[in-house]
């Protein structure tokens, strides 16, 4: 079966950004990261889904 979750991860941060959103936006385009497969999931492909944040 092939399907589509989503996982919410949660990061707490410390930034040198006077703004959160700066910081966030940094985050969503140059951030690496890894979710590996399981013995009975295989990962086939990560997203980051950007949030939409007002500055």
């Amino acid at each position: 079966m092939e399907d589509t979750i989503f996982l919410l991860v949660k990061a707490k941060i410390k930034t040198s950004y006077q703004n959160i959103h700066d910081a966030i936006a940094e985050l969503q385009t140059k951030t690496v990261y890894h979710i590996g497969s399981t013995r009975n999931v295989k990962v086939l492909e990560t997203k980051i889904i950007g949030l939409n944040t007002k500055k």
